[in-house]
């Protein structure tokens, strides 16, 4: 590859698994694109328009080049992948080995070497392109597991840029690390960035830690101090979401209609239970299911006052675990309604769909309480999701002590999602707290999450990635800041 062009390119690079649209193909075959769900691009948007920014990602098709272009302003840069490359960079090392591993192991992760071949591989060609884009003394962030090796590749071509990346998903305790055969290579691939970021401050102290025992470099509190002078920031930076937009969605009148019908279609219960979770085995949906289940057949709840709706959202269907776990899902769901269900009456509701921000937003407000409860989860926004609607103060959250929301939202009901007697008890004592508790609770968790938005976690950590290091750090500090 030539030398990578300086001075001309975007101040601001983003680079991402996917880039943050969706193909849209009308009936006469023109193609347009859609800006996806999420709230990353809505933080970053802002920073991106102000500094003429970039965002480098898969455009989702295998097999197939796309030039970069324009979406509602922003400029996109598509990465080539290959089938084979989506099976083993994609399927299979990053979401076969590493985000079962980063899971604490609820399902065991699989070690291949041409799957990390082609990790390396993908993980070059991302680099080189942010290589080829970036201005001379650009801001990068690489975001996520599966572009771990990025910012080490992207420091050897372009030492002059300032670069950050963030772990979305769990960093997992050091044992579990360790059975990683490239333990070393993916530490050695985050120490290119200048600041690592993590949902919690144990998994910035794992990641530290690791370093100083695998890599061997000083370390002290947060800092790694790199023989080439540099100084590398772990540091936790819990991410949360677009609070005022979803506290908007709730109030408008086709929203609040909306959640009206779900809980007439439901029958009017007393009390509406909801879960709404991507179809994975790390996010607790058979312990849920049985617990309630439990409590419909022991008579603690009856069918007539009490219902729960689930919704799965497809995921990685061409992964063989996630097909595995789908049939495994539809089974306990028709087993648990055959065995405590009547005629026209199903205590369990179960939706394996997508559905649009509205319908989220309706489902939200028809709930009485929300169940969220992952054997493990780097931060659940669901959880943050629910709380913003609550525009009313009511409503209660059920979740999981293993959900890194858990460490921000102290005032939900905190189960060990592995306990089911626990979490049967949760579930009675949200549903029969006193209207004053319920706000009490509802209150404080509003505030921490009004108050902790997504712009407020990007801002935050672009003000930490462009603060210069003290005597180690030998690069001025960049204009970005969102």
């Amino acid at each position: 590859m030539a030398g990578p062009k300086r001075g001309s390119g975007s101040t601001f690079v983003v680079i991402a698994n996917r880039l943050p649209v969706d193909r849209v193909t009308a009936p006469d075959g023109a193609i347009s694109w859609r800006t996806s769900p999420g709230g990353l691009v809505t933080a970053l948007e802002p920073v991106m328009r102000r500094q003429g920014g970039a965002w480098i990602g898969w455009h989702g098709a295998p097999d197939e080049k796309v030039k970069p272009f324009k979406h509602d302003g922003l400029q996109l840069v598509p990465v080539q992948l290959s089938s084979q490359e989506v099976e083993e960079y994609y399927e299979g090392f990053s979401n076969a080995t590493l985000w079962p591993l980063y899971h604490d192991v609820v399902a065991p992760p699989e070690f291949h070497r041409e799957w990390y071949d082609s990790y390396v591989t993908v993980n070059k060609r991302f680099a080189e392109r942010a290589a080829e884009i970036a201005a001379e003394g650009a801001v990068v962030w690489v975001q996520d597991y599966q572009l771990q090796l990025v910012p080490q590749m992207l420091r050897e071509l372009r030492p002059d840029l300032r670069i950050g990346f963030f772990l979305h998903i769990p960093f997992p305790p050091t044992e579990l690390f360790q059975q990683l055969p490239w333990r070393r290579e993916m530490l050695e691939g985050l120490l290119g960035a200048d600041l690592v970021g993590f949902q919690l401050p144990g998994a910035a102290s794992n990641f530290v830690r690791l370093v100083r025992q695998r890599v061997g470099h000083k370390t002290h509190r947060d800092a790694v101090y790199l023989p080439d002078g540099r100084t590398v920031i772990a540091k936790a930076f819990p991410i949360s979401i677009d609070a005022a937009g979803f506290e908007a969605l709730a109030r408008t009148p086709s929203v609040l209609a909306r959640a009206a019908e779900i809980r007439e279609s439901l029958g009017n219960p007393r009390k509406v239970l909801l879960g709404i979770d991507r179809l994975d085995y790390t996010k607790g949906l058979r312990q849920r299911m049985r617990a309630f289940g439990e409590l419909v057949a022991d008579g603690t709840v009856h069918p007539d006052d009490v219902v729960f709706v689930q919704v799965a959202t497809p995921s990685r269907e061409r992964v063989d675990q996630y097909r595995i776990l789908r049939d495994d899902i539809d089974r306990l769901v028709g087993r648990i309604n055959g065995d405590i269900g009547r005629i026209g009456q199903q205590p369990l509701t179960y939706l394996h769909a997508s559905y649009p921000r509205e319908e989220m937003a309706a489902l939200y407000r028809a709930a009485d309480v929300m169940v969220v409860t992952p054997l493990r989860d780097g931060m659940n926004l669901v959880a943050k999701e629910y709380v913003a609607t609550r525009y009313d103060n009511d409503g209660a959250l059920v979740l999981s002590e293993f959900a890194g929301a858990a460490a921000e939202l102290r005032q939900a009901y905190r189960v060990n999602p592995y306990d089911i007697n626990g979490m049967k008890q949760a579930m009675v004592d949200a549903m029969k707290a006193s209207p004053r508790e319920s706000s009490r609770r509802m209150k404080a968790l509003r505030r921490t999450v009004m108050d902790n938005d997504i712009d407020a976690w990007a801002s935050a950590f672009l003000e930490e990635l462009t603060e210069p290091r003290g005597p180690h750090d030998k690069h001025p500090r960049p204009s970005v800041v969102s």
